[in-house]
């Protein structure tokens, strides 16, 4: 009996640790649940795989440019130099978190995410026709973390990356992680070892390098224009991924210093696509004779993803915005109503939530599962978090809304400030409360008058400084303001992302714009990490980081739009289904029956 028992714990164990062992070989991997196309895919849903090849389109830059590396800590890298590399495996633009063979052939994986080896295409081949091998794979990723931001280095400290044979790879993670495992994969630009030796990744390079995509530099003027040509022996051309996009022959980008002059010569016709982001601009300069006679289309479409928001970051690390209640006094200040009504046109939405438009946004009053995550963590938290529904101010849209600038002044007390002279003064210090908005020159400042008028009915002054985006550049990755405009990225769910965006850590990241440093929200981003796959959990931690960092008032929400604005001159074509998750530009194709009803000097 007791030998019969021994036997059977002994198979038990041994199943249990086969279980855990089990190895996994496929051609596609997914963070959430399985990849939507079968292995014998032959391109995306969302492509014309028949589309022609042809054709040139021009694009406009606003600012200059210095640099075709696009990694490196210095410089001021030209527009699409990110896109010169490929990865190992390609996302699709319809389905979240899927990537499929590119460079990569085939994973095999344990089922702890702890390793995988990547089998690659033996006709992966670099621009100037040279194999790509397992060792451009191990450069690559070395080079990243020797030569890269900081922020590569730490995200992925103790991974290791080794060619095990010319055509394979094999990824080590110092414990288990799908999504950084997936990030590697499907994230890790894949670079010439046989050029980048002789470069480092740190330092701009103001001649183009060596690439692996399906665009080369053509041509190029630093600081006025770039042109990339379509590389006609691009090797993965007809791969499924690959197969209706990249259509255009040549992609060539102007640069303009300013965006005004940027929109009246798309109207003359110097350019051929622009993303409208100005509703003052879309309701009163799209009209006129090319308009008319519809050489220009318009097209106003409702977008369904998650949403970039835009922000106006506190520098948190100056003391000046240290307290929250300076912080929430400040967002009082800004009137999100009267300057929608007044400014644009109501083409704009509120921004309130770093996961807008998704279900991780927190929309209700925190849940059980929300509340058992915040609850050990009450004592570092605001008592709002675990109580109350965040909504940033709401005027009546008058433009003179006394109430919230009465509540941002009894804050403003509290936190030890008074107004002698007009002016708003420390109280132990007498030094004014004086602060700098920093600012791209050449962006729209529309809402920056009104929302100065309003700081200094508090007695604050706010600064502003205008500068170009090579010193823009600079001292935001210094870290040297006191408040800058910032674009926060959408995201479809929480990834391990956050952790560069928010844990501190991370806080020299030029994307931790406010430099927070806060136990709890490392708590919820750690969680995060250590959830990924596991669809309720995520819900309830991003929810719960939700609350954490909006009732923190690190940022001042301004807006979002979930409408892409467009216009372009006739002579394109795009498939009838747009991806879910972009626009879909790189599925576009020149027409030339459209283009023969155009101008002979605007086909």
């Amino acid at each position: 009996m007791y030998a019969r028992v021994l036997i059977a714990l002994f198979f038990s164990l041994l199943s249990l640790n086969v279980r855990a062992d089990t190895i996994n070989e496929s051609y596609a991997l997914s963070i959430l649940g399985e990849p939507k196309y079968t292995s014998d895919f032959t391109h995306f849903d969302y492509v014309n795989p028949a589309a022609p090849k042809g054709g040139d389109i021009t694009l406009a830059a606003i600012g200059t440019y210095d640099s075709f590396n696009r990694y490196s800590m210095r410089g001021n890298p030209a527009a699409r130099s990110g896109e010169m590399y490929d990865t190992l495996f390609a996302s699709s633009a319809d389905e979240i978190g899927s990537y499929y063979p590119l460079i990569g052939e085939s994973v095999r994986y344990d089922s702890q995410y702890r390793w995988a080896e990547v089998n690659l295409n033996a006709n992966a081949r670099f621009q100037d026709n040279t194999p790509i091998t397992a060792k451009d794979v191990e450069f690559s990723f070395n080079k990243f973390t020797t030569e890269g931001v900081p922020q590569f280095r730490s995200f992925y400290r103790g991974v290791k990356v080794k060619a095990i044979s010319r055509l394979t790879v094999r990824f080590e993670l110092p414990e288990p992680d799908k999504e950084m495992m997936l990030s590697l994969i499907g994230g890790l630009k894949i670079m010439p070892a046989s050029y980048w030796q002789h470069h480092k990744l740190s330092d701009p390079l103001s001649t183009p390098p060596l690439g692996s995509g399906p665009y080369r530099v053509s041509d190029y003027r630093l600081g006025q224009y770039v042109t990339y040509a379509r590389v006609r022996d691009y090797w993965a051309a007809n791969l499924p991924v690959n197969r209706g996009r990249f259509n255009f022959d040549t992609i060539r980008y102007d640069y303009y210093q300013d965006d005004k002059v940027s929109l009246e010569a798309f109207k003359a016709g110097a350019y051929d696509f622009r993303i409208e982001t100005s509703p003052k601009n879309w309701a009163t300069q799209y009209k006129g004779g090319n308009f008319a006679r519809k050489y220009i289309v318009t097209q106003d479409d409702i977008n369904q993803a998650a949403q970039d928001t835009r922000w106006l970051a506190f520098n948190i690390k100056r003391p000046i915005f240290a307290d929250r209640r300076v912080r929430e006094a400040i967002t009082l200040a800004f009137d999100f109503n009267w300057m929608n009504k007044a400014l644009y046109y109501g083409a704009y939405q509120r921004t309130d939530s770093y996961f807008q438009n998704t279900p991780y946004a927190a929309r209700s009053y925190p849940d059980a599962a929300e509340l058992g995550w915040l609850a050990p963590l009450k004592d570092k938290i605001p008592a709002e978090t675990l109580s109350q529904i965040y909504q940033p101010p709401q005027t009546d849209g008058s433009g003179n809304d006394r109430e919230n600038l009465l509540k941002a002044a009894r804050l403003l007390e509290e936190a030890g400030w008074e107004v002698k002279d007009q002016r708003l003064v420390n109280k132990q210090t007498g030094k004014p409360f004086v602060f700098e908005l920093l600012l791209l020159s050449g962006s729209n400042f529309q809402y920056v008058q009104p929302f100065q008028h309003n700081l200094a009915r508090l007695g604050i002054t706010m600064e502003i400084r205008q500068i170009d985006t090579s010193q823009y550049l600079n001292r935001m990755r210094k870290r040297d303001y006191d408040m800058m405009p910032t674009v926060y990225q959408g995201m479809n769910y929480p990834e391990t992302s956050l952790k560069i965006l928010w844990d501190s850590h991370y806080l020299d990241s030029s994307w931790n714009a406010p430099g927070v440093q806060d136990p709890a929200v490392d708590t919820l981003v750690a969680e995060i990490i250590a959830n990924q796959g596991k669809p309720d959990a995520l819900r309830a931690l991003g929810r719960a980081l939700d609350r954490v960092l909006t009732w923190n008032y690190y940022m001042l929400p301004m807006w979002y739009s979930n409408h892409d604005r467009l216009a372009y001159w006739d002579k394109f074509s795009m498939p009838a289904l747009r991806p879910t998750y972009s626009l879909g530009f790189d599925t576009w194709w020149y027409d030339v029956n459209r283009a023969s009803r155009l101008p002979e000097q605007r086909r």
